[in-house]
This record gives C-alpha cells, sequence and structure tokens, in this order.
C-alpha cells in the first residue's frame, strides 16, 4: 500500500507540473495572435495482475497523455475568407483616396476654372494689357497644375504597383513557407508541442496568404495543408489554381500593364483574384489608369479648344492668332503664346485694336461647355468621391464581419487570463497536495520498517 501511494503521489506531481507548465506558456503568449491554446490529456492508470486465473487490479495514478491543440479549421476558415475580403476593401480603398489625394491637392478644377474667370474678366477691357498678362500667366500656372496632377496621379500609381510587388513577394514566401511546414508536419509527432508549434505556425501562414489571395484550403491526416487559389474565372478543375500541395509551393507572378490591368500567374496559369489585398490593388491600379485617361483627356481638350479659338481670331496687333498650348496631354502640355497681345479676342479680319470679343466669348463657351474641360473634370472627381464613399461604406461591413469572425476565433482559441490564473491555483494546491502525499507514504513506510 505504501509503495502504491508513493507511485500514485508521483504520477499525481508529475502530472500537475505537466499542467503548471503548460498553464505557463498559454499565459505567456496570451497576446501572440498566431498562438492557439494548449491542453493536456490526463486518463486514470490502474495496473492489474493475473495469477492462476485470478486477476486483481490497482491504483496507480495518472497517466499524463499527449499536449492538445484546440480544433478550429472552420473558425480559422471563417476568419481567414472575411479577411481576404476585408484586405481586398481596403487596400482598393487606400489606393483611391490617394488618387483623390493627388487630384484634390493639384487643384486642377480650381485652376480650369481661374482660367475661365480670367478670360470671363478680359470681356471687360479686351485692350488692358494688365488684363491680358494676368490671363496669360493663369494659363501657365493652369500647365503647371496639369503637370502637378499628372505626377501626382503617377505616384498614386506607383506606390500601388509598389504594393504589387510586395504583396507577390510576401504570398510567395508564406506559400515557400508553408511548404516546409507541411515537411515538417508530416515527420511530427502526434500531440507534441513541437507538432503545436508547427500548426499555429501553418495556420499564421495561412493567414498571410489569404490577406493577398483569396484561397482554399484542405487538410491531410497529417495536418499538412494543400491551398488553391479562388480565381476568376473559375480553374477549369473546378478547384481552383494549385499554389502549395505537399512540400511543392507554385510560384505566383504579376506584371503591371500601361492600361492598368494587373496579369498574374501561378506556375505559368493565368488567374485573376477575387479577393485579397491583391484583388483590391488591381482594381485600384485599372480606377487610377481611368483618372490619368481623363486627365490627359482634360489637357488635351483645353489644348485643342483654347487653340482652335486662337486660330479663329485676331491678336492685339490684328494678325491671325497662333497656337495658346502646345502638347497632347498632362505630362507635355505648355504655354506657346509669348505675350498677352497675341490673345486672339477679337473675330478673325478684325483691325488692329479691336474691342470685338466675339472670339473670347466662343473661348468661354467651349471652355464652359458641358462637354469641356471643366465639366469633364468636375465628373471625374465626383465620379472618384462616389466610388470611394460607397467602398468606404462596404469595408465598414466588411469590417464587422471581419471582427466576429475574429472575435469567434478569440473566443474559441485564444487565452483566457483569468481561467489561466485559476489553474495557476489549482494546479498549485494539486501539486502540494500530490507532495503530501508522497509525504505520508514516506512516513508510513518508516513507521513500518521501525516496527521491525
Amino acid at each position: 500500500m505504501t509503495t502504491s501511494l508513493i507511485s500514485i503521489g508521483r504520477s499525481g506531481a508529475a502530472a500537475a507540473r505537466a499542467s503548471l507548465e503548460l498553464t505557463a506558456q498559454n499565459i505567456a503568449n496570451a497576446s501572440n495572435p498566431d498562438y492557439v491554446r494548449r491542453t493536456i490529456n490526463q486518463s486514470e492508470l490502474v495496473g492489474s495482475a493475473t495469477i492462476d486465473f485470478q486477476t486483481s487490479s490497482a491504483l496507480s495514478g495518472t497517466f499524463v497523455g499527449d499536449v492538445q491543440r484546440i480544433n478550429s479549421e472552420l473558425i480559422q476558415r471563417q476568419a481567414r475568407d472575411s479577411g481576404s475580403q476585408l484586405a481586398a476593401a481596403e487596400t482598393e480603398l487606400a489606393g483611391l483616396r490617394d488618387a483623390e489625394t493627388a487630384l484634390e491637392n493639384s487643384r486642377l478644377f480650381e485652376g480650369l476654372v481661374d482660367f475661365e474667370a480670367a478670360l470671363i474678366l478680359l470681356e471687360s477691357d479686351p485692350t488692358d494689357p494688365a488684363l491680358r498678362t494676368g490671363a496669360l500667366e493663369t494659363a501657365r500656372q493652369l500647365t503647371d497644375t496639369f503637370h502637378f496632377a499628372d505626377i501626382a496621379l503617377g505616384n498614386a500609381r506607383s506606390l500601388v504597383e509598389d504594393g504589387v510587388t510586395i504583396g507577390v513577394e510576401s504570398a510567395n514566401g508564406a506559400a515557400a513557407e508553408l511548404a516546409r511546414i507541411n515537411l515538417a508536419l508530416v515527420n511530427s509527432r502526434e500531440g507534441t508541442a513541437g507538432r503545436a508549434s508547427l500548426l499555429d505556425a501553418r495556420d499564421a501562414s495561412l493567414r498571410d496568404l489569404a490577406d493577398q489571395f483569396g484561397i482554399t484550403t484542405e487538410f491531410d491526416e497529417f495536418g499538412a495543408a494543400e491551398v488553391r487559389l479562388v480565381t476568376s474565372p473559375p480553374d477549369p478543375s473546378g478547384q481552383g489554381a494549385l499554389l502549395v500541395s505537399g512540400t511543392t509551393a507554385n510560384e505566383i507572378s504579376a506584371a503591371v500593364q500601361s492600361d492598368g490591368i494587373t496579369s498574374f500567374s501561378v506556375a505559368g496559369t493565368a488567374f485573376i483574384p477575387v479577393s485579397g489585398a491583391m484583388a483590391g490593388r488591381a482594381s485600384a491600379l485599372v480606377d487610377i489608369t481611368t483618372r490619368q485617361s481623363e486627365l490627359d483627356a482634360a489637357a488635351l481638350a483645353t489644348i485643342t479648344r483654347a487653340n482652335a479659338a486662337q486660330a479663329s481670331g485676331s491678336a492685339l496687333d490684328g494678325s491671325a492668332g497662333q497656337p495658346l498650348f502646345s502638347g497632347t496631354n498632362a505630362t507635355d502640355i505648355a504655354l506657346a503664346l509669348a505675350d498677352g497681345s497675341g490673345l486672339a479676342l477679337a473675330p478673325a479680319g478684325a483691325p488692329a485694336g479691336s474691342r470685338d470679343t466675339a472670339n473670347l466669348g466662343n473661348l468661354i463657351a467651349a471652355f464652359g461647355a458641358d462637354d469641356g474641360p471643366i465639366a469633364n473634370t468636375d465628373r471625374s472627381l465626383l465620379s472618384l468621391s462616389s466610388r470611394i464613399a460607397g467602398l468606404d461604406t462596404t469595408r465598414e461591413g466588411l469590417a464587422i464581419i471581419n471582427a466576429a469572425a475574429e472575435a469567434e476565433l478569440l473566443s474559441e482559441t485564444g487565452v483566457d487570463l483569468d481561467a489561466e490564473a485559476a489553474n495557476l491555483i489549482r494546479l498549485q494546491q494539486a501539486f502540494q497536495a500530490n507532495s503530501r502525499v508522497i509525504q505520508v507514504a514516506s512516513d508510513l513506510f518508516d513507521t513500518i520498517l521501525g516496527l521491525g
């Protein structure tokens, strides 16, 4: 009996110590977002023996089993999917906000309106040198504004393109890491702390991939993940483009074309991402390229309408009007007229010093027409603002869904410090109680020996 008590107490103390260590590990990783709470299995240990067909049993304490990691594949998938959709909305929104800021800070719309106002002011005194010089200076400032808007939009596009490059590198790195984890999982032993850590690393890599691309996953009996990309159009197999299988990770590549369309491929097979940050960046690049085209169209309309008016009018000295602007787009638009007296405000054939502003009126009307550069720029800015407002609403809805999924995941797999603190007290008492059992058994053994 005494030796049984010692064995029972020793096994209980060992179980309490193992549980204490695991509880301490949970507490230490309470703030680690990639950590999933662990538990340890214990079972009653009963020894038995048979002599002359007579079986007897003896209580032998407890058996310390495997380290168990909370199984949360379904909740993990829900969190990944909602996070992937949120990342798409957030990255597209960020890109479009940069484009909006670029256009607003350039004050392009105000520059166009200022040029129109300077022309209208000229109608009051078309021969005033100061007003002519002021109008010409406003035209020069407008060319600078187009240049600034073009550079700022180009910078906004470059930021998104850099994000594509970085995102592809990140996804390829996560895929390669996942392939290495798959190999380690196959070689790991079930129920060990090392295997639990590998599963944590696996889920972290899957989240990194889902941040960039929408993915689907399947797990084998070892916990190794097979990853496919959610694409448009769907993969001919109906399962999605294969990214990771076993210890093999296919490489993703991306190239941004001049029209803003981003071409993606994995292992040489083209695909279009439908969620994840890369889908948002791809959409933002198309929109920003559209804004660049609209900016160039506004610059071209400014050039052609002003030069057409100049060609159909007479300068202050009675000569034929010369082009006001040169260039064909927002990048190369420039002031071509050197002096304010060259502004052809009067109709063709008018004498020198004419105060007839008929041709000027035509220019003002053409510039402020519904299809003119001012109206088109206003519509472009309004459509961009509306798109951003719609995306922001979508992002808020997706953020609520993702927050709910993350909260559920945290509730299932996170560390509850209050519960772990209570475990510490309980396990400390269990360790002390088992130590006391061993002490009592030792005292009994000494007493029995003393009786002999």
